[in-house]
């Protein structure tokens, strides 16, 4: 078997919950990403195992940019596990294609090339599936064009987030992007100013920030917000006021905050 390349993560025993997002088995696996690659959020395979069909999968994940993860033993936990037999691939699914970032961006173009109200949700490595599917939530019901998550140390984007969705991110285009940094650069490019959402004291008053224009609207993950290189490509960090003993808000709270926020400006702007 060829040696196998590319962008993954090496870790040890993988614990992997049994949902509705998983896809286990060679053939299921390799099945799948030969007919609907874009549902595919991420690969895991046993690193022991060897097969042609395996090294296909590999392949082909990578020819598509699937995450892919190397682990040393898969331990399904959960209703059904142990009748299982995963024989070393598991595959994490979206509940709809995910969108290629060049194609969001040639959108993007169109959409601000028109004139039309562009907001984008920009989610910074969060961790919390339940957050990713509120925040889809909120997205869509603002009239956001779009979500972005991070491939990488962000959570599955599979059955828990599009439960806590409410069936939102079937109606939402979602981008995933491996290098976050790179893709709010080529955002700017074409007319979008990036908002960083932070709890810092000297950053600017969600309410008197013009959200009119192109936005990215950045949301940092639980607990460690917003990675210092996210941050420091931001044109404008913004914080929420408030009172009280309480000095931040939930990541997906946060989000629908300043997601209505931008929506009340654009409806005021229009009338």
């Amino acid at each position: 078997m060829k040696k196998m390349k590319g962008n993954y993560n090496r870790v040890g025993e993988k614990k992997i919950r049994v949902s509705e997002d998983l896809l286990w088995g060679i053939h299921p696996v390799f099945e799948g990403l030969e007919q609907e690659p874009k549902r595919f959020t991420e690969i895991i395979i046993q690193k022991e195992k060897r097969s042609t069909k395996i090294e296909d999968i590999v392949e082909m994940s990578r020819l598509h940019g699937v995450k892919l993860s190397f682990v040393d033993a898969i331990r399904l936990t959960g209703e059904g596990a142990s009748r299982i037999r995963h024989q070393g691939v598991i595959a994490r699914t979206c509940e709809k294609a995910l969108l290629p970032f060049a194609e969001l961006m040639t959108r993007m173009k169109v959409s601000i090339g028109n004139g039309e109200r562009t907001c984008l949700v920009i989610c910074d490595s969060l961790q919390d599936p339940h957050n990713i599917g509120a925040i889809a939530r909120s997205a869509l019901a603002s009239g956001a064009a779009g979500l972005i998550v991070t491939r990488e140390r962000s959570a599955p984007i599979g059955g828990t987030a599009a439960k806590a969705s409410a069936g939102a991110m079937s109606h939402i285009d979602i981008c995933q992007v491996t290098n976050l940094v790179n893709a709010l650069k080529e955002l700017k490019k074409i007319g979008f100013w990036v908002f960083g959402t932070v709890k810092d004291d000297d950053a600017q008053s969600l309410y008197t920030t013009d959200l009119t224009v192109p936005a990215c609207l950045v949301v940092g993950s639980e607990g460690k917000g917003l990675r210092p290189l996210v941050k420091k490509e931001c044109d404008v960090l913004i914080s929420i006021p408030m009172e009280g003993k309480i000095d931040s808000l939930n990541s997906s709270v946060a989000a629908a905050v300043t997601l209505f926020e931008a929506m009340r400006q654009s409806l005021f702007a229009s009338q």
